[in-house]
């Protein structure tokens, strides 16, 4: 079969999302809302801004209309704006979990067993006996290296 002539066009599916971008200072953070393509970085371009939302502020402003708009084309919300326009009433729906909790290892796992009780080690046991111990002579007592440990 022969190749066909002239460039091979491929069509590229865009999942849009509707997400937070942070914008603001350090220590100072505010969010826009944007409608963005799903690989794009979230510093990275978009294509419509839909409101902001400053938690210090607590000031909030969205476009519902554009909102609405951007869903019914079947642009998919991110957990957080989720969550935040439920709240607001401007979708309906329940909120999701937006966070997890961090996986602990092994190691870290709190252990169920009864404590164990702290052994003293051999320079805490020194140190121990040689402060019950009174001084002779005088007031300053001449240690070797081997009574503390």
């Amino acid at each position: 079969m022969p190749k066909p002539k002239g460039r091979r066009r491929a069509f590229r599916v865009l999942m849009l999302v509707i997400r937070f971008t942070r914008r603001g200072r350090r220590n100072d953070p505010s969010f826009k809302l944007v409608v963005t393509e799903q690989s794009n970085p979230v510093k990275g371009r978009f294509l419509e801004e839909l409101g902001f939302y400053s938690p210090k502020m607590k000031t909030k402003n969205f476009a519902k209309e554009r909102i609405l708009y951007w869903v019914s084309k079947g642009a998919k919300l991110s957990k957080t704006v989720n969550n935040l326009l439920v709240g607001e009433g401007i979708i309906q729906g329940k909120k999701v979990k937006a966070w997890r909790p961090k996986k602990r290892s092994e190691t870290e796992a709190p252990k169920k067993e009864k404590p164990k009780a702290k052994k003293e080690t051999k320079r805490e046991e020194s140190a121990m006996s040689l402060s019950e111990e009174k001084p002779k002579g005088g007031s300053s007592v001449a240690l070797k290296d081997d009574d503390l440990r």
